[in-house]
This record gives C-alpha cells, sequence and structure tokens, in this order.
C-alpha cells in the first residue's frame, strides 16, 4: 500500500497488527495521521473486521462516530472510498476503517445490524454519493425527495448548478 504524503505507516500500531493477523485476506494496510489509525481494507471484509472490532472485548467498538464517503473522480481504481470513524467508550479510543468499491459496482455490506446507529448515516451515503448497503433495512432517501432522479449532488460530476431543476421553482420577490 502506498502512503500518501503527510502520512505515516501505522502497520506496526497493536490495532492494525491484530485486524492483520486475524484478517489477513482481507488486510492492506494502515496509516497513521497526527496520531489518528486508519486500517484499510478491501470491501468483502468490511462487515468481518467491523464485528471482530466491536465484539472483542477488550477492543468494544460500540460507538460508529460517522460514516462517510469521498468520491475520488479519475484518481483511483475504485473511485469511492468509504470512511467508518469507529469509537470504545470503555477504552476512549478511536479507530477509523476505509474501503473502496468502484463506480461500476457501488455496492458494500451495511453494518446496521451492529450498530443501529449506522441506519440514518448509511442512508445520507446512498443519498448524497449513490452507495447501496446490502442488506440495510430501510435503505431510502433521507435528505432529498423520493422522487429525486437527478442523481447524487456530492458526487465530483454532479454540476455544481444542478441539473436544471431548480429554474423551475418559482421565487417570491
Amino acid at each position: 500500500m502506498k502512503i500518501p504524503i503527510g502520512m505515516e505507516n501505522g502497520h506496526d500500531t497493536p490495532m492494525a497488527q491484530r485486524v492483520m493477523t486475524a484478517f489477513p485476506d482481507f488486510y492492506i494496510g494502515a496509516t497513521l495521521f497526527r496520531g489518528d489509525l486508519s486500517i484499510h481494507l478491501k470491501k468483502e471484509g468490511l462487515l468481518p473486521v467491523c464485528t471482530f472490532l466491536k465484539t472483542e472485548p477488550d477492543l468494544d467498538f460500540d460507538y460508529p462516530i460517522h460514516i462517510t464517503s469521498v468520491d475520488d473522480l479519475g484518481s483511483e481504481k475504485d473511485r469511492f472510498e468509504l470512511i467508518y470513524e469507529l469509537f470504545s467508550i470503555r477504552w476512549k479510543r478511536a479507530v477509523r476503517i476505509k474501503t473502496r468499491v468502484s463506480e461500476s459496482a457501488p455496492t458494500i455490506d451495511s453494518v446496521t445490524s451492529l450498530w443501529k446507529g449506522a441506519n440514518f448515516q448509511e442512508r445520507e451515503v446512498y443519498d448524497m454519493m449513490g452507495i447501496r448497503f446490502n442488506n440495510h433495512p430501510d435503505l431510502k432517501r433521507i435528505l432529498l425527495p423520493d422522487d429525486y432522479t437527478e442523481g447524487y449532488p456530492l458526487r465530483k460530476d454532479f454540476p455544481v448548478e444542478g441539473k436544471g431543476w431548480r429554474d423551475t421553482f418559482e421565487f417570491l420577490t
């Protein structure tokens, strides 16, 4: 794994070593940025690794702080990066799990079976970026109207001015 400029290799951290040892087929690498650990995985490993991080008593990542995505249009083989920021309330530590999905198949397993709080966060990623979550209990739009068909507003190829629908509103003067 190529370490981006400004980051350090986090491969030797105890948590990265545990994930690599337990899931060698899914582990890609680890990075550190200002002391924050990110573990990079193949997308097939997301649910098994998250289950491990939640259920191991000495890890106990019981709180999904944030689930988001990044559009790396034109710069990566797999266009979309998903980022899961997890926190252990008991042990007062955090970790980021990062994985990628392709533009042609933007799907990944849902983590709502582990954390109910992931429900709305996954729905927001779906609504804004178009990434589908397998086995999500209620995958539908959360910010845009149900009948919205103009695309996904947070993708980098979405026009800054929208796709013309804004011009159909009557404005009060």
